[in-house]
């Protein structure tokens, strides 16, 4: 046995004499081995890089990643081998770098959120366990079971709302997106977190001729999850959940924005509404059509935080205004909009109770006053205007040495949930200043919301 194995060897090592230098490479190129430090575990970890053969790039030109956490000690509910679904990334065109856990007894929910936050700290440098130029704004972490779809398309914007540059308000606009990370070939249907970025994808300008270089910047992780250390929607997979994340409602350069024929940053960065709020629900129902059709449960809950919760605010309440529940610009404009729950970091729910000098007053005041009926266009600004009867099950977290006015939304919103008798639950005081909650103890808080309030799966 042991003089066949040593022909064998031979044998390959003849074959591979006789490869050319460039398929030498290749070969060489297409798995490699390294080790990561994980603060999770405390040691360093094996890890394997797995290359493309045709990988897919951003537009700068850098490496659309994947790190996938393998061998973990929480529930795999994706029932593919590890091996099927990595070859399945692959062939959408990602580098693979699979971290294994060897089942530690910390890999799990919450601790495994620590080491996302390092993974995305290194990514966010374009560098991660030996591999180079890897997008800041394509990279993700999965967990074993999960797979990706990206680019899902949830509404056509409008250029008539957000209309910059000029040029733009020409165009018959562009489509906003999201990304879905699901588990495939689900052993049970999982329950959904849908996040609206807090980053900002935008057409581009005419000088660059609308070449998509600010397109799907959703994950940037220079301003998403690597700056402020996020790990809720990522992290969610080892609370039994999948995740998503959508282009922001508002869809243009940050800061700007202006009513037809007026001055730009006119509307600055603020979400407007009805066009917000259609393009919230849009995007409610095209994850809830894409789950369907990938065995997942209804359940959806919404994730948002700074302005990515003033977004995710408009889907809470039981009462939409008729304008906000066109669908003539959706995608799978017959499909449920309703949500579960929402967590809500700190964000503005009703931007009539902020002081008049606000910049964030100014801009709603400069557009309501646009409109052909700007008192009922002022009810509708902010999520906490569509609450009647009842709002969904609602967490809200934030600092109180962050921004004052984020103090004074929370407590009205918390009164509203009171006198409506909603389940409601408040976190405070968790980090410093504009941040989100990253201690086990607030996470476990978050996601045991969810699980409870998410179970039925059922709107």
């Amino acid at each position: 046995m042991r003089n066949l194995f040593f022909t064998l060897t031979l044998s390959f090592c003849a074959v591979m004499s006789m490869l050319p230098d460039s398929a030498h490479a290749a070969v060489r190129r297409s798995v490699r081995k390294a080790v990561w430090y994980s603060p999770t575990v405390g040691h360093a970890l094996p890890c394997r890089v797995s290359e493309p053969s045709r990988p897919a790039t951003d537009i700068h030109g850098r490496q659309m990643t994947v790190v996938y956490l393998e061998r973990l000690a929480c529930e795999k509910i994706g029932r593919n081998s590890n091996a099927t679904d990595v070859r399945w990334l692959l062939g959408q065109g990602y580098r693979v770098i699979a971290l294994a856990y060897g089942r530690h007894p910390r890999a799990v929910s919450p601790h495994i959120n620590a080491d996302i936050a390092a993974i995305n700290d290194s990514l966010s440098t374009g560098t991660f366990c030996g591999s180079e130029s890897i997008s800041d704004s394509r990279a993700y972490v999965l967990f074993e079971g999960y797979r990706l779809q990206r680019d899902v398309s949830y509404y056509h914007d409008d250029p008539t709302v957000y209309n910059y540059p000029a040029a733009y308000a020409a165009m018959p606009g562009d489509s906003l997106y999201m990304d879905i990370v699901y588990p495939a070939n689900p052993s049970r249907a999982v329950p959904t977190l849908l996040s609206f970025s807090y980053s900002n994808s935008y057409a581009g300008t005419a000088g660059e001729g609308y070449t998509g270089r600010y397109a799907h910047r959703r994950m940037f992780l220079g301003y998403t999850f690597a700056m402020f250390d996020d790990t809720i929607l990522e992290g969610a997979p080892a609370a039994g959940m999948a995740w998503a994340i959508a282009d922001h409602p508002k869809y243009c350069d940050w800061g700007r924005g202006n009513p037809p024929g007026g001055a730009q940053k006119a509307y600055g960065s603020v979400e407007v509404n009805p066009d917000a709020a259609r393009k919230v629900r849009a995007a409610i129902r095209t994850l809830r059509h894409f789950s369907a059709a990938h065995g997942m449960s209804t359940g959806i809950a919404l994730y948002g935080f700074s302005r990515g919760s003033t977004a995710a605010s408009l889907a809470i309440g039981d009462a939409p205004f008729e304008e906000w529940t066109q669908t003539l610009r959706s995608r799978h404009a017959d499909g449920d909009s309703r949500i579960q729950a929402a967590v809500l970091g700190p964000g503005i729910f009703d931007y009539s109770i902020m002081p008049p000098s606000r910049n964030e007053f100014r801009h709603i005041a400069t557009y309501c006053s646009t409109t052909a009926d700007s008192v009922a266009a002022w009810r509708q600004q902010g999520g906490a205007c569509a609450i009647r009867h009842k709002a969904v099950p609602t967490l809200l977290f934030h600092n109180t040495d962050d921004d004052p006015e984020y103090a004074v939304q929370a407590a009205s919103l918390v009164r509203l949930l009171e006198s409506t008798s909603t389940p409601y639950y408040i976190i405070t005081d968790y980090g410093k200043g504009h941040s989100v909650p990253q201690k086990p103890v607030h996470l476990t808080l978050i996601y045991d919301f969810l699980t409870r309030h998410l179970s039925a799966g059922r709107p």
